[in-house]
Parts: C-alpha cells; structure tokens; sequence
C-alpha cells in the first residue's frame, strides 16, 4: 500500500484497528506467574507455527480467485492475516521482557505477586482474587492485575487488615480474611 514517504510503522492507520500503541510492552508491570508464561509462549507457538500458515494458504486461495478488490474472502483473510502478525510481533516483544515470578516472597503472610487474596466488602460479599501479571489478567477466574488500583491497595497488608481502594465506582473498603500462595 503506497504512503508516500516514511516507514509504514511511522504511521498509524485506524482502518486496521492497529491497536500498536496500546500493547505497548514498556507500559505495563513486567511480572508473570511460570502458568501465564507458559500460556504466554503456548500462545506465540500456536499463532506462529499453526495458525497463520493456515491463514497464508487461505490467503493466497482467495487470491488466486481473481478480483481482490470485491474478493470478500481475500479481504477477511488479509485483515485476520494483520491481526496474527500484530499480535505476534507483541509477543515477540513482551515474552523477552517478561519477568516470572517462580516462588512466592519470604513473608507468606503477607500480599504481594502471586497471592491468592480473600476479601469481604463493606456489603458483606466475599471475593477471592489471584494477583497476577497484566498479560494474564482474567477477572471472570478472579485473576486481578497487580497494577490494578485494588492490587495496588492490598500489597504489603496482611488478613485481618482493612484496606481502602479507589475503585472507578468510588472509594471501597475491604477486610482481608486470607492470603495464601499455591
């Protein structure tokens, strides 16, 4: 595609939804347990090795079809195409730049990566919360960013401490009842 002059990574296209500056590596904790590293590298073999060889063929399928320029297919798979090598040129950035956590702190008692965290809130309802990485952040499996505001607040604390967090609901306040590392 001609641009004009300049490097194609000097611009930013939002046709592509390049989502280049917000995965930035820098930005983020550089922390992660030995399972979201394995995920981590899982993933990368998965997209690399798998998954865009079978998109390339499908690809150059749908080019041999003729028109590219109402071909729907080629269209698709040039988009999903940009999609694999985005993400994998992120991984290629991020995994060499990660830091895993392979044992847990000295003091057991208290919060810091890694830790299973059990909370009751002001309204009585338990929680309980793993912290972990920014690359592995899932809160449906209550697995929290250590560079989240509620992470944040709980580190260094110990069970039966009272925390506040400035949440984006407001200011909340949580009672640690347990913390354990598995």
């Amino acid at each position: 595609m001609a641009r004009g002059w300049g490097k194609e990574e000097d611009f930013d296209d939002p046709q592509d939804g390049s989502e280049r500056f917000r995965e930035s590596p820098t930005r983020s904790s550089p922390y992660i347990t030995p399972e979201g590293h394995a995920r981590l590298k899982a993933e990368y073999d998965q997209l690399w090795s798998v998954r865009r060889p079978e998109v390339v063929r499908a690809l150059m399928a749908a080019a041999a079809e003729g028109d590219r320029s109402e071909n729907a297919e080629y269209q698709y798979r040039k988009k999903e195409l940009r999609e694999i090598d985005r993400r994998v040129r992120y991984l290629q950035r991020r995994i060499p730049a990660l830091v895993v956590a392979e044992r847990p702190t000295a003091d057991l008692a208290s919060v810091y990566f890694g830790a299973w965290v059990e909370l009751v809130d002001e309204h009585d309802q338990r929680r309980c919360y793993r912290i972990v990485g920014p690359d592995e952040t899932d809160a449906a499996q209550g697995r929290i960013s250590i560079d989240s505001p509620l992470a944040r607040a709980l580190l260094k604390h110990r069970a039966g401490d009272v925390v506040e967090a400035q949440l984006p609901g407001g200011v909340s306040e949580f009672e640690i009842l347990s913390v354990r590392y598995e």
